[in-house]
């Protein structure tokens, strides 16, 4: 399958879209890692909004305090998510069992 040839507008828009996405997703952590907002208001806005649903769910979980690489993937095991599960990848028992955990 050939690569679309894109004009220079098409490619700037593409470009600033994936910089606006990645600042969402950026901005979403952020505000978990400050408090601003809990695990289970991260999870619920996510689980609304299509940019912020791709944030994988190890990334939200260290962005917590005092959750670090070894304690995130023994919740993830624990809790039978995989390691590369996205937010809207989860199941609904997953993701009452998280907000159970970090309320």
């Amino acid at each position: 399958m050939a690569i679309p040839q894109l004009s220079p507008e098409q490619l700037e828009s593409a470009r600033s879209a994936a910089t606006a996405a990645r600042r969402a997703r950026a901005d979403l952590k952020e505000k978990v890692r400050t408090g601003k907002m809990t695990l289970g208001q991260a999870l619920e806005h996510a689980a609304d909004d299509e940019v912020l649903s791709r944030v994988k769910v190890v990334d939200l979980l260290r962005a917590l305090p005092r959750v670090g690489i070894t304690r995130s993937q023994e919740i993830m095991e624990s809790l039978q998510i995989a390691p590369n599960r996205r937010i809207r990848g989860l199941g609904r028992h997953q993701v009452e069992r998280l907000k159970e955990m970090f309320a």
